[in-house]
Formats: structure tokens, C-alpha cells, sequence
């Protein structure tokens, strides 16, 4: 009989082992067609455990961050808290919420969740809550829009000639920001250049935001610094000009994301693990490099940094992206390889089952970033173990849909 903890408010059933959790199958389970046959031996590593820290991750499909905008004034609904569980029940190894304001002009789009006071606390606090009864890990992505904040949601793209959110809209044109006075393009807004109180003020507000994200119990913090948003801004010599302490060269270009790492280590508690998500390259001549994520990766292993979260681009319009499955595999691979001590997360078009499974078996990443995927199919852990004959755990509710190889009454 399954175990249940009981009281009024808070019912439900244990989970033991976790969804997402391989299990050797009984031979009825084989009989009556859930399982092949017994599970491999070993186990392909993309259902081994992941050692982060003071944390395991049971399996290494994770939810990648994705943009819901479907808040107000930055708090978390029964929206993300529905949003975010169903990947936890369903197995995933680890659900990392969706890119979170550390400000409030920090933002991509005044429906964007944020972080940036303690009255946010509780609804993220809800959502970790609750993954962890799935035996998930909870992280969450904390970043600044920069140059490319107070922008409409996704919804509303094609319904008007820019990509702009007015005051009107719940937007902020009179504060958007960034390294230097340049627009992303002509659907952003132009930005202002940044002094160098902003600048301290916004290290200071990312330090404080993983005081919060700790308060709420997430077991993982990514920094966002990537696609363009703030901190790659100052990364990419294509959207950073400075000529002072914090522009021009490699390490002032990269001085702010470090000074945000080291501020943030010294709050987020020491076996709590710790990401960075980068834009490996900007695809664009005279841009950002992969050359240079290999070096700012080696610099970062040893700020604390414990996992590249790999992607690209976003950066510039001028960018020409190889788009094919898998093409952003390359860039976790290169970490991996010249990094030593340095894990390193895949996302990108990755989609199949097979592909998962060979990308983590061949040592090109640690972890896969699922985001599309997941939304077309937030059991993506469950079916991708059924094709590869691994008998995993579902959770206790939802049995009697474990997929079968075969229809018996035995």
C-alpha cells in the first residue's frame, strides 16, 4: 500500500523511489508488457545519477528555463506552480524555472517572473515545495534584460510594428539600460549607458536575489548570461564599447559577470551548485567566441562555477546560426574536453530519445537542457525510457498510463 503523508491541507502519497528513477521490473511487470525484459546493464549514464555538490540529480534530462510570461508585478501564480510540477511528477531530473528579474526593470517583459523583493519568496517557495515531493531538484534562472528588457510577451509578437513595451503596456522605456547607448535593433528600445553605480547596483541585486532563492529552497541558481540579456552584453565586443574598468579588454569585459559570481558565492551556500548559462558565440565576425567561453570557463571553475549551461546567440541580428539538430552540442563538448572539473549542460534541438542517450554515452555533455520538447510532451522522461527498454518509476498516481511494449491479460 502506498504511503501517504496526512493532514487537511497538505495530503499526498510518497514517493519512493522518485518518478524519473530506474527500477529493476518484476517478471510480471515483463509478462504483462511494461518492461522488455530486465534494464541494461550498466545503465545508459543519461538515467545514472548526477553528483552536484551536496545534491544528486536522479536522471540527466532536465527542463531547460523557458519564458512563460504569465505573471504580474513579478510573483508566481497557481500558473507556474501547475506550469513547473507536471515536469516533476513526471520524472525530470531537474526543472530549472524560467529566466527570474533581479530588478524589476530587469525584466525581458512586464509579464516576467521576478526576484527582486521578499513578497516573491512564497509563490517560488510553493513551486520548489512541491517538485521536491517528486524527488526533483529545483533550480532557477536569475538575470537583467539589459538592452532588450521591457519588451511585449511572446503572445503578442506580430500584433504590432515593434517588439517594445510602453509605460502603457506596463513597461519601462525611460529605464531600460545597458553597457552602452546602442540598440539591439530597431524593435528594441535604445538603451542608456550604464554608470558605474548601475553597475554596482545591479551586482548587489543579483547577490541579493540568490539570498531570496535560497530563502525559497531552490537547490540550484543559474546565472543568466547569455541570448543577449545583460551580463552577455558585457561580454561581446559587439554590444560593449566601455573604455573604462568594465569595456575594451577580455577581463574588463567579463569583470561584471565574475563580480556577480563572487558576490553571489559568498550567499549561496556552499553545497548548493551553481551555473552559468553562456552564449558559447555570438555567430557573428568580430563577436564573442567559443575561444573565448573556453577561457572564461577556465576562469569560472574557479569562481565557484560548477556547470556550463552551453546555448548561443541572441546577441546581435547579424547572426548566422547553423540551425540543425543538436548544433549547440559542440560548444558542451569543447567544455568538457577543456575543462577538466567542469560539467557542462547541452540544449538545442535536442528532441529523440536516441540523441539524448548518445549526446551524454559519447562524454559530449553531463546533462541535457530540454525546453520545446518538454512542452510537447512533458512526459519526455517516461517515453524516452520506454524506448530505450529502461524501466523507470512513475508516479504513483498516474500507473495505469505506464506505457507497455505489449497488451496481455496476464
Amino acid at each position: 500500500m502506498s504511503k501517504f503523508v496526512s493532514n487537511p491541507r497538505q495530503f499526498y502519497q510518497l514517493q519512493d523511489p522518485s518518478p524519473g528513477t530506474p527500477i529493476e521490473p518484476s517478471q510480471l511487470e515483463i509478462d504483462q508488457g511494461f518492461a522488455k525484459g530486465p534494464n541494461p546493464n550498466p545503465l545508459p549514464k543519461l538515467f545514472q545519477p548526477l553528483k552536484l555538490r551536496g545534491f544528486a540529480a536522479k536522471n540527466r534530462i532536465w527542463v531547460s528555463p523557458m519564458c512563460m510570461y504569465s505573471s504580474q508585478d513579478g510573483f508566481a501564480t497557481d500558473f507556474h506552480l501547475s506550469h513547473y510540477s507536471q515536469f516533476a511528477m513526471r520524472g525530470a531530473g531537474l526543472v530549472m524555472v524560467e529566466a527570474t528579474g533581479v530588478l524589476p526593470e530587469g525584466r525581458i517583459s512586464p509579464n516576467c517572473l521576478g526576484i527582486w523583493q521578499d513578497e516573491h519568496i512564497e509563490g517560488l517557495q510553493r513551486i520548489v515545495n512541491h517538485m521536491h515531493k517528486y524527488g526533483t531538484l529545483a533550480g532557477i534562472q536569475i538575470g537583467h534584460g539589459g538592452r532588450k528588457g521591457s519588451t511585449i510577451p511572446l503572445q503578442m509578437y506580430g500584433t504590432r510594428g515593434s517588439l517594445r513595451s510602453s509605460k502603457e503596456d506596463g513597461g519601462w522605456p525611460e529605464n531600460v539600460y545597458g553597457p552602452s547607448a546602442e540598440a539591439y535593433d530597431d524593435l528594441h528600445y535604445k538603451p542608456k549607458e550604464m554608470t558605474i553605480e548601475q553597475i554596482h547596483m545591479v551586482r548587489q541585486a543579483f547577490v541579493d536575489a540568490a539570498v531570496r532563492a535560497d530563502k525559497a529552497g531552490f537547490d540550484v541558481l543559474e546565472i543568466h548570461s547569455a541570448h543577449g540579456y545583460l551580463l552577455s552584453e558585457f561580454l561581446s565586443p559587439l554590444s560593449n564599447h566601455r573604455t573604462d574598468e568594465y569595456g575594451g579588454s577580455f577581463e574588463n569585459r567579463t569583470r561584471l559577470l565574475l563580480e556577480v559570481i563572487q558576490g553571489i558565492r559568498h550567499v549561496w551556500p556552499h553545497q548548493k551548485p551553481l551555473f552559468v548559462r553562456v552564449s558559447s558565440t555570438d555567430w557573428v565576425e568580430g563577436g564573442w567566441t567559443m575561444d573565448d567561453t573556453e577561457a572564461l570557463a577556465k576562469i569560472l571553475l574557479n569562481a565557484g562555477v560548477d556547470l556550463i549551461d552551453c546555448s548561443s546567440a541572441g546577441n546581435d541580428p547579424k547572426q548566422k546560426i547553423p540551425l540543425s539538430p543538436g548544433y549547440q552540442v559542440q560548444f558542451a563538448q569543447r567544455i568538457k574536453q577543456q575543462v577538466p572539473g567542469m560539467l557542462s549542460g547541452a540544449v538545442g534541438l535536442i528532441s529523440k530519445s536516441e540523441q539524448a542517450r548518445q549526446i551524454i554515452e559519447d562524454n559530449e555533455a553531463d546533462a541535457i537542457f530540454i525546453g520545446r520538447e518538454f512542452l510537447r510532451n512533458p512526459s519526455f522522461v517516461y517515453s524516452t525510457a520506454h524506448e530505450l527498454g529502461i524501466n523507470v518509476k512513475w508516479n504513483n498516481q498516474y500507473e495505469r498510463g505506464r506505457l507497455k511494449t505489449k497488451y496481455s491479460f496476464v
